[in-house]
């Protein structure tokens, strides 16, 4: 539905924003593009609008190449961070502006406004000016100016930054509600990896303009494709460890452990990955087993993170809540099935399952 094809940003500066991104959206699809700040999210989001212009590759929607068209001929809606409405407007007028300007008439607009404003139950404002609205109800207007003109693909940059945390959650399951309803492609800009979680029917995480990995939110969250991708989504973030792995046999604070998926690989120093979820007091039939000294508990109500030295390096942990003193020793296990192997270079070792996965597509 929605292509990118070999996409690169160069700014005057020499800055290159987007570096040669390849990715298919798929009709009705929800994608959000996560990654810190200076990836390259928003400048992909405003050279799909048009806002900004490519320094080469292609933007196609529907088959149609769209990034030689002028913004207004695309067919694409975009929602704001600042929510951009027209001050001296009313609700109505915000809503009905882009439709009039399209020659749209009267009786037509009505219409889609009252349809629009029930859906987002903002029937009530609909006189009101900006000023008068909260944020949350500015957001709902931003939205119903973008579903109100039925456009082939939603863009949305980072919309819920401005909002508080409790109606930013709130707002959140409205957007993928609406969003499931109207079945319409989006594509939604956010650093923030809760939204993207819950949001997103796939990920794009992005680092210094280029894709580190695409997946769903399953996906990159259980099979990260890189220390990057491990650290960046989840919180708190996975540990990493030093280790050393030879014939499948994990070397890791004196214990060895055989993983049999990992037999094919050559003899290498490693990256041990652990999520802080993983890390039990319960003792496991088959895993790791290391000491943590506690240095500082943070109660988080029904759980805590535990933070500590393993070996003489940070680890965090995620226990129910219990007492432990500073300086406290735990025995802390993790089952092998919740182990993430990284090379020197971060990226993901591949099992022979994965292996052979890949050679499956090769050829």
């Amino acid at each position: 539905m929605l292509v990118l094809k070999n996409l690169v940003k160069t700014y005057d500066n020499g800055h290159q924003a987007i570096k040669g991104i390849s990715v298919d959206i798929k009709q009705g699809e929800f994608i959000v593009l996560v990654g810190p700040s200076g990836c390259g999210k928003s400048s992909i989001l405003r050279s799909i609008a048009g806002l900004e212009s490519i320094t080469s590759g292609k933007i196609e929607l529907n088959n149609r190449r769209i990034d030689t068209e002028t913004p207004a001929s695309r067919d694409i809606a975009m929602v704001f961070q600042n929510y951009a409405l027209y001050p001296h407007m009313t609700v109505y007028e915000n809503l009905a502006y882009g439709l009039k300007n399209r020659g749209v008439d009267r009786n037509t607009i009505e219409s889609k406004i009252e349809k629009v404003a029930e859906t987002l139950k903002i029937t009530d404002y609909l006189d009101r000016k900006p000023a008068q609205l909260s944020g949350g109800q500015r957001q709902r207007v931003a939205m119903g100016r973008a579903i109100v003109r039925e456009p082939q693909l939603f863009l949305f940059d980072e919309p819920l930054s401005n909002l508080d945390a409790s109606l930013r959650a709130h707002m959140r399951l409205e957007i993928k509600k609406l969003q499931r309803e109207l079945a319409v492609t989006s594509v939604y800009v956010t650093h923030d990896q809760v939204e993207a979680m819950t949001l997103a029917d796939r990920i794009i995480v992005l680092n210094q303009g280029e894709i580190e990995q695409v997946g769903t939110p399953a996906e990159v969250y259980h099979q990260p494709a890189s220390t990057f991708v491990a650290s960046f989504i989840g919180s708190p973030a996975m540990n990493f460890h030093p280790a050393e792995i030879a014939d499948g046999v994990i070397n890791f604070e004196h214990q060895r452990l055989f993983l049999a998926e990992y037999a094919h690989l050559p003899a290498q120093k490693i990256q041990l990955g652990i999520r802080p979820e993983h890390a039990l007091l319960e003792v496991s039939n088959s895993g790791l087993s290391f000491s943590l000294t506690v240095q500082a508990v943070e109660p988080l109500g029904p759980n805590q993170l535990v933070h500590g030295l393993v070996n003489e390096k940070i680890f965090t942990a995620l226990t129910p809540e219990r007492h432990f003193p500073t300086k406290e020793v735990l025995t802390l296990n993790v089952a092998k099935q919740h182990l993430h192997l990284f090379d020197k270079d971060g990226k993901r070792l591949l099992t022979n399952n994965n292996a052979t996965d890949s050679l499956a597509q090769a050829s």
